[in-house]
């Protein structure tokens, strides 16, 4: 009963904490962080460039597109760049091209091992494994779909995770653990790399109500630390009514068919 309870006051009564994102950005500005996208992080690192302080912000928007768009808004009127990972299910190419015109980060929060699970009702580990050709063939169509309508290089990806994923213990970030398929699509990391994530000092994820951040808060890590990586997803910042409503039948509905 506690945890409906959570899970009713996170999708529908939580007042909006978008001045709190925007009170972390200003402090962090105020503090000397360099704000910046995953794939400018990247760059940096390839060129030795890295600013002494910097934080990094990644956006995976599994829903609510609504909201994404007021943490672009505060991230414009502050002049910080962030990266933005859109599923299929989100995918708004006009958003994601003003990010880009931006000079942020717009590209694939993909989960073609789970949707290929739930289309082929697949409840095997093994067998989804041994699908996996199929499966990084569905990803690369996918992705050359985006790159072509955005007309733009998507250089960094960053895997979904879904209730198949944990069910099955099988992830999506595993299809590009095949050094062809990155080579194939041109895709410089995934935001999972052990070889990327070892790059930062604190790696912070956004949770939903009561506990909010995971293993700190980023307030608390400003100035402790000075290469941090903040996850944050926009269903964890601002109520949408409708979205949830959708995302949670969704859910439901997939959970049976499955």
């Amino acid at each position: 009963m506690k945890t409906l309870l959570k899970r009713v006051y996170s999708d529908y009564l939580m007042p909006s904490r978008l001045a709190e994102y925007e009170a972390l950005v200003r402090q962090a500005q105020q503090a000397g962080y360099h704000q910046m996208s995953l794939r400018a992080f990247v760059e940096a690192l390839a060129h030795d460039a890295v600013a002494p302080k910097t934080l990094v912000h990644r956006h995976d928007i599994d829903s609510d597109l609504r909201t994404a768009r007021k943490m672009f808004e505060i991230e414009k009127k502050y002049g910080i760049t962030a990266s933005y990972y859109f599923r299929l299910s989100t995918l708004d190419l006009g958003l994601m091209r003003q990010i880009d015109a931006y000079g942020g980060e717009a590209s694939y929060h993909y989960e073609e091992v789970a949707d290929f699970a739930k289309q082929h009702h697949i409840r095997n580990e093994a067998e989804l494994r041994r699908r996996f050709p199929e499966i990084r063939e569905r990803f690369l169509q996918n992705y050359t779909w985006i790159e072509s309508r955005l007309d733009a290089k998507l250089a960094t990806v960053a895997s979904h995770g879904d209730f198949v994923n944990r069910r099955l213990n099988v992830f999506n970030h595993e299809i590009l653990q095949e050094r062809s398929l990155r080579e194939r699509c041109g895709i410089v990391c995934e935001s999972y790399d052990p070889e990327l994530l070892g790059q930062f000092d604190v790696y912070i994820s956004d949770r939903p109500y009561p506990v909010y951040f995971h293993p700190l808060s980023p307030f608390e890590a400003l100035g402790r630390h000075d290469r941090i990586c903040l996850l944050t997803h926009p269903v964890q910042w601002e109520t949408n009514w409708l979205e949830n409503t959708r995302c949670n039948v969704r859910r439901l509905h997939q959970e049976w068919t499955w």
